[in-house]
């Protein structure tokens, strides 16, 4: 056997990105769709819990990816641009689901999860704003910043 192949390779765990900005804030979008996602189950809502459910799937996937740093290794995608995409879509799902469940609501949990689910979808537009903001589209990084700057 060939010493490469009883090498794994390890993997680098970003325990400072939990405390930046972004982290406070995808963590605090899956609090939201954590929270959203169990008062649609308790109101009985399916439609509702199910979207919630994989939003909360995939922001915890996202996290994951920037937490163990595989954004470095998965090159295959550009991330934040695909981070990018999901917030805005997210958002906008978010802001009609929301509002179709604070309108329609029969039960108490529909409102409250409606009304976080509205909560969740401000997170995402913050999260998507301040993405796009920091994504360089072909522009050097110091023309980006003197930019900033001004």
């Amino acid at each position: 056997m060939s010493v490469g192949q009883n090498e794994n390779p390890s993997v680098d765990v970003d325990a400072a990105f939990l405390k930046s900005k972004r982290g406070i804030l995808k963590v605090a979008e899956m609090v939201t769709l954590l929270v959203a996602f169990v008062c649609f189950a308790v109101a009985s809502s399916p439609k509702y819990s199910a979207a919630t459910g994989l939003e909360f799937l995939i922001t915890l996937l996202l996290l994951l990816l920037y937490v163990l740093k595989l954004n470095k290794r998965l090159t295959f995608f550009f991330w934040p641009l695909v981070d990018v995409f999901n917030s805005v879509f997210a958002a906008a799902f978010f802001i009609v689901l929301g509002l179709m469940a604070v309108t329609s609501y029969t039960v108490t949990g529909s409102l409250v999860g409606g009304i976080v689910g509205l909560l969740s979808a401000g997170l995402l537009c913050v999260d998507g704003y301040t993405l796009f903001k920091n994504i360089t589209f072909n522009k050097p990084r110091s023309e980006t910043k003197s930019q900033d700057n001004k």
